[in-house]
C-alpha cells in the first residue's frame, strides 16, 4: 500500500486569496466543486482528481485513507501551500479528517460534508459488493441506484446540471479506480482522529441523507472540539450540489 503519486497529478487552481482545497467524493472528479466558483473572489480554489478518478491514473494496487492524506500533503508541499482551508465531501471528507488530525499546522479551517469517520458494518459489507460490481460490470451498472442515494426524488425529476454531471461522470468512471476507493472506505476507521482535530470545523449534511450519515454528522459535531453542525433541508447525500446556493451561503459564512 501507499506511494500514491503527487508529481504527475494535475492541480486546478482558480481565484485569488487564501487557498481553499476542495476534495471530491467517490466516482466523480474535481468538477464536482464547480458550483463553488463564486468563492474564487475570496479564495484560491485548489482541486484535483483523486486516484483512479477523472484524469488521475488508477493506482497499481490498494491504498488507504492515510495514503490519500499523505498524497494531499505532498501535493500541497509541491505547490508551495503551507496552510489552507480544507473542504471534503464523503470520501473527500475522510481524507480531510485524517489530514486535519495528523497535520493540524496545515489546516486553517475544516469543512466536512456528508461524511463519516467509520462506516457501519452493514455499509462496509456493501462496499465489498460495490467493488465487485464495479470490477465485473462497470460503475455504469450501479448509476440508477446510486443517484437515488445521492439526490432527492425532486432533484432527480428536475434533472438539473448537478444531477446530469454526476450521472455522466459515474458512467465514465474506471471500474478498478472505483473499486479501490470502495475498499479504502470500507477499511477506514478515523474515530480516534476526531479529538486531534484543532481547526475550527463545520459539519454539513443533507437532512435526508441515509440514517448512518445523519448519525455520523452528529457524532463528528459532538466529538470535534467546537465544531458546528449545519443541515441542508430536503437534500440527500450530494447535498451541496443539490442545493448549491444554500451550500455557498454556509461556506461563505464559515470560511470567512
Amino acid at each position: 500500500m501507499g506511494g500514491l503519486d503527487a508529481k504527475g497529478l494535475t492541480l486546478h487552481r482558480a481565484g485569488s486569496g487564501p487557498p481553499l482545497v476542495l476534495l471530491h467524493c467517490l466516482g466523480v472528479d474535481h468538477r464536482f466543486w464547480d458550483f463553488a466558483a463564486p468563492l474564487s473572489n475570496r479564495f484560491t480554489l485548489v482541486r484535483y482528481d483523486l486516484p483512479g478518478h477523472g484524469a488521475t491514473p488508477v493506482p497499481n494496487g490498494p491504498y488507504t485513507i492515510a495514503d490519500l492524506s499523505d498524497q494531499l500533503a505532498a501535493i500541497l508541499t509541491l505547490n508551495g501551500i503551507a496552510r489552507a482551508r480544507i473542504a471534503g465531501i464523503s470520501l473527500g471528507g475522510l481524507i480531510a479528517q485524517h489530514f486535519a488530525a495528523h497535520r493540524p499546522e496545515s489546516v486553517d479551517r475544516l469543512v466536512l460534508v456528508d461524511t463519516t469517520p467509520r462506516y457501519s458494518d452493514e455499509i462496509r459489507g456493501m462496499w465489498a459488493v460495490r467493488a465487485q460490481t464495479a470490477r465485473t460490470k462497470g460503475v455504469g451498472a450501479m448509476v440508477s441506484d446510486l443517484l437515488k442515494i445521492w439526490f432527492s426524488d425532486d432533484a432527480l425529476a428536475r434533472d438539473r446540471a448537478g444531477v446530469r454531471y454526476v450521472r455522466e461522470t459515474l458512467k465514465n468512471t474506471s471500474g478498478e479506480g472505483y473499486a479501490l476507493a470502495c475498499e479504502a472506505l470500507a477499511a477506514a476507521d478515523l474515530r480516534a482522529d476526531a479529538a486531534r482535530i484543532q481547526a475550527p470545523t463545520l459539519v454539513i449534511c443533507g437532512e435526508n441523507d441515509i440514517p448512518s450519515f445523519l448519525e455520523s454528522a452528529r457524532w463528528l459535531a459532538g466529538n470535534i472540539k467546537g465544531a458546528k453542525l449545519a443541515w441542508i433541508p430536503q437534500a440527500r447525500h450530494a447535498s451541496v450540489i443539490e442545493c448549491p446556493e444554500q451550500a455557498l451561503d454556509l461556506l461563505r459564512d464559515f470560511l470567512d
